[in-house]
């Protein structure tokens, strides 16, 4: 007999593993790659499974890919393994430390130099998952104008420092 533990386990997987996928599928633009990020998703809620709530794990599973694609993809970057995206706000989303790109990560501490951390992560949220103002707005606990005045706030900066 299956232990009850599994048996969620299973359940949680069959109803969520569609919406990591797509996650995954989105954010690393290979399916190989995203079925591994996928399954290392699930395997990381497994081996933690007695510490979390998974009354209702959808939200964490969509922040777990997420975490672990954008991961992926710095360690391609910083590997040289990936080519150069054209898109300015999704290298800047996908940059966090300083071992990345000095030309990103001079770029980076100059645009969040004086912006609260979560900025970063309405930044990809927006910009790179598509989100709208108000789906930001809820995922990082902020107002729907906190949430415009933070990415203006990112634009106009970055306009800046194009123009210098």
């Amino acid at each position: 007999m299956k232990s009850l533990k599994k048996e969620k386990f299973e359940l949680i997987y069959q109803q969520y593993m569609p919406m990591v996928l797509r996650r995954c599928r989105f954010l690393l633009k290979n399916e190989e790659e995203a079925f591994d990020v996928a399954q290392d998703v699930f395997i990381r809620i497994l081996s933690k499974q007695d510490s979390l709530d998974l009354e209702a794990p959808s939200s964490l599973l969509w922040n777990s890919a997420t975490r672990l694609c954008l991961n992926r993809i710095r360690n391609k970057t910083r590997r040289d393994l990936n080519r150069p995206t054209e898109d300015l706000l999704c290298q800047i989303a996908c940059v966090r430390d300083e071992r990345d790109d000095y030309e990103h990560q001079y770029l980076l501490s100059k645009l969040f130099q004086s912006e609260p951390a979560s900025s970063r992560t309405i930044a990809v949220l927006h910009f790179i998952d598509g989100m709208t103002f108000e789906e930001t707005a809820r995922n990082v606990g902020l107002t729907v104008g906190q949430v415009r005045y933070r990415l203006n706030t990112l634009q106009k900066k970055l306009k800046s420092m194009e123009e210098k």
